[in-house]
């Protein structure tokens, strides 16, 4: 039977293709929240005096 070598784990490449898909779907998703409500930038702290006691 040499045709095992070429048997195909049908389960398998549906999984990994709907992982994929999946994938997909929550990087449009994430680009889309990223374009609506962009993440703020961090702030530099700025030196400030050193408070009188």
């Amino acid at each position: 039977m040499s045709d095992d070598d070429k048997l195909i784990d049908l389960n398998a490449e549906r999984a990994k293709r709907v992982h994929d898909l999946n994938d997909k779907r929550l990087n449009e998703v994430r680009h889309a929240f990223e374009q609506a409500m962009p993440l703020a930038k961090p702030k530099k702290k700025t030196k400030s005096k050193p408070k009188k006691r």
